[in-house]
């Protein structure tokens, strides 16, 4: 059956570099091909087009505009397609914060979920403390991060932290410096 692999997390935190890193390594492991879906990759140009049509601001990825109007049917889309594959037997990365998701449990609830029966979930949390991830957002310069950079408090109070202890269902991966142990022991994780 095939694998449905989810990194998220929020904004800074390193989730597309870092199943970029492991997608080689996780077929290898495997023998299995990956279709990789990167939220920002597949729907940043319609955003784009869209967030301009409404608020005149193309790189607005944050506001109660966007929040209102596209991030759900961003969301429901990257995982419609995520299923799609599924379906096809083809197993997939998804990339992408979901942290209401996260934080309703619905990640692991397979009548919310719909992924084909026997599909293989992993879900990684990809941590940072909120301060390396604002220099991290900072240093990047993606204009998409304007609107939450100049609202950094607004924004910060929907930053939520997933406790272990209440989240059993995620990887909880600290991204700040990991070295080959650490991506060596997700992999093995991811794999298994």
């Amino acid at each position: 059956m095939p694998r449905l692999i989810l990194f998220c997390g929020h904004a800074g935190t390193g989730k597309t570099s870092l199943s970029h890193r492991l997608i080689g390594p996780l077929m290898q492991a495997t023998g299995e091909p990956f279709c990789v879906l990167d939220k920002d990759t597949l729907y940043g140009r319609y955003s784009a087009a869209a967030m301009r049509a409404i608020t005149g601001d193309p790189n607005d990825r944050d506001s109660p505009a966007y929040l209102d109007n596209l991030r759900d049917p961003e969301y429901e889309g990257l995982l419609d397609t995520a299923r799609e594959n599924l379906m096809l037997g083809i197993s997939v990365i998804v990339i992408g914060p979901l942290s209401r998701e996260i934080r309703a449990h619905q990640l692991v609830d397979p009548q919310w979920l719909r992924v084909p029966e026997g599909t293989q979930t992993r879900i990684v949390w990809v941590h940072l403390p909120e301060d390396v991830a604002h220099a991290r957002i900072i240093a990047r310069g993606n204009p998409n991060d304007a609107y939450k950079l100049t609202h950094w408090d607004a924004y910060r109070t929907r930053r939520f932290s997933p406790d272990p202890s209440e989240y059993p269902e995620l990887i909880f991966f600290d991204n700040q410096a990991p070295d080959e142990a650490d991506l060596d022991k997700l992999l093995r994780t991811l794999a298994a």
